[in-house]
């Protein structure tokens, strides 16, 4: 994953700033390096990924300025040739070598022609100005604040900034911060035209396109593996993989000990595709002891995000510590384009595609923010197909009376695309949704919220969530997770908009717990 810093200023004191760096140790253990830029501090922590020689070390300096980034940038060497040609040199195989020379040709306006997942933050030695940008999803994580005397920080997490700076917020997608500004340069949520293509030309491009999305992904100077939990985001992803691979792919599942509901179908999936794959059980025990830690490396107190990033964090704390996996591919992002159990309800059109660009744009502090933590926190990086730009931009720019459910089955468009191409069983291709944090196993989210119960009689609950206005808590549960978010952030709650949960405006959609089990279409997802 790696992990990067910035502070823009002269004031801070350097004991201060690496107090704050070394709280994301984890996400680059291989190296790290914090230079003085003159006029303030970049720091990187770092996971060696691709260009595995010490020349891939960052920051990357060139004619007095510096570059930090946690980024993966596809088709990066055609990019590095057309530098070359107008006469820069390289000293790495590192993808991120070429920000530097981009920015010097292009400007800001490099961060529209990165195909990347990417935060950065750029020192102009020439100027003695800052520049910072993430990529348009906001897969790559970072964040800032100001300081006493009104300096701004940039960091890859809200831990760094903790002791650095009394608010904190989530630096947005699509944007580039210069001069005290923040521009965007791009709005993937919003499709400026409607394409109108018809299911079978559309289908063929959602198959055309997501399969680049997988193959691209692929390309790693360290061994990469793949979760699997048996639905059909992340079995597509892997039997992409497999189909795209010469060997077999390493895939990875885990459920609770009792009532594992994915486990048996990740199975299916991994003997259809041949992948080398391993089971990881866990106990009530176990995910009740990880909580706190859980909440800590999240920083969220969302329900639906610390309740899936349970099974997520245990199963990559199992692959960082039996095996050399450094990269995992995931199927996070499908539902947020193609529909979740809960847009079934949407009334028309215009509403289910006004959700999922919500959705779109809030990815950053849920989903997106979930796989980030639990897999950088074990010293490896996520990558993740369906949020490919190119795929993103053609699937939200879909006409939205063909994305809705009006076939009988959620995802249709997805499932119909790798129809009759024996990637997978038909068992696995059109088996109903199931929310992850349900389908490690149905005990697990009853367990978390038996254990809520037991730590606050109705009179407490009443009287300690009433101590939050933003945000506030609404179950034992969720007041739960808010207090100890609270010990680790506090007084951040705004970096997280607000609990995700579905549409409460919409029809059979007004409901008390995040969970789609409590849907009245839910039917035999999970089962």
């Amino acid at each position: 994953m790696c992990s990067i810093i910035g502070y823009c200023g002269e004031v801070l004191s350097e004991e201060a700033f690496l107090q704050g760096f070394a709280q994301t140790k984890s996400r680059g253990p291989d190296d790290s390096r914090v230079i003085d830029t003159g006029k303030g501090r970049l720091g990187f922590h770092r996971l060696s990924i691709m260009g595995l020689h010490p020349e891939g070390m960052q920051p990357f300096c060139m004619d007095g300025c510096c570059a930090v980034c946690n980024g993966e940038l596809y088709g990066f060497a055609k990019q590095r040739d057309a530098l070359r040609a107008r006469g820069y040199t390289f000293q790495s195989d590192s993808d991120c070598e070429i920000l530097l020379p981009l920015y010097f040709e292009y400007g800001t306006g490099m961060f529209r022609m990165l195909d990347a997942e990417f935060a950065c933050v750029i020192y102009d030695g020439r100027t003695g100005e800052y520049i910072a940008a993430r990529d348009p999803i906001g897969i790559r994580p970072l964040y800032y604040g100001y300081d006493e005397a009104g300096t701004i920080l940039f960091a890859s997490e809200a831990k760094n900034l903790v002791p650095l700076t009394d608010k904190i917020m989530p630096f947005p997608p699509g944007h580039y911060y210069r001069g005290g500004r923040f521009t965007a340069y791009t709005e993937i949520s919003k499709p400026q035209t409607v394409i109108r293509d018809d299911v079978q030309t559309a289908c063929d491009t959602i198959r055309e396109k997501l399969t680049a999305g997988v193959r691209k992904r692929l390309v790693a100077d360290a061994p990469v593996g793949f979760l699997l939990s048996g639905g059909l985001d992340s079995s597509l992803v892997c039997a992409i993989a497999a189909r795209e691979s010469k060997k077999p792919i390493r895939t990875f599942a885990i459920g609770m000990e009792k009532d594992a509901i994915d486990l048996k179908y990740a199975r299916e999936a991994a003997e259809f595709i041949g992948s080398d794959h391993t089971e990881v059980y866990m106990t009530p025990q176990q995910v009740l002891d990880s909580l706190e830690e859980v909440i800590r490396t999240l920083g969220t107190f969302d329900i639906t995000t610390v309740r899936a990033s349970m099974g997520m964090y245990l199963v990559c704390k199992a692959i960082h510590e039996t095996t050399d996996v450094r990269v995992l591919l995931t199927g996070e992002i499908s539902d947020e384009l193609f529909g979740y159990k809960y847009t079934d309800f949407a009334p028309d059109a215009e509403a289910f595609q006004q959700e999922a660009e919500k959705r779109i744009r809030e990815l950053h502090m849920y989903d997106v923010l979930r796989a980030d933590r639990c897999i950088s926190v074990h010293s490896l990086e996520a990558r993740v197909p369906f949020g490919d730009l190119d795929f993103v931009r053609y699937v939200m720019a879909l006409d939205p009376a063909i994305k809705m459910n009006v076939y009988g089955k959620g995802k249709y468009l997805l499932r119909h695309a790798f129809e009759g191409e024996g990637l997978l069983p038909d068992s696995i291709l059109w088996r109903e949704k199931a929310a992850f944090s349900d389908a490690v196993g149905h005990s697990m989210v009853d367990d978390l919220k038996a254990y809520a119960e037991t730590k606050y009689t109705d009179a407490e609950f009443e009287t300690r969530r009433q101590k939050y206005t933003h945000a506030q808590p609404f179950t034992k549960e969720s007041l739960l997770y808010r207090e100890i978010f609270e010990k680790y952030y506090p007084g951040q709650s705004q970096m997280i908009a607000d609990f995700w949960m579905p549409n409460k405006a919409w029809k059979g959609c007004d409901v008390n717990d995040p969970s789609a089990r409590v849907l009245s279409n839910y039917g035999a997802s999970g089962e």
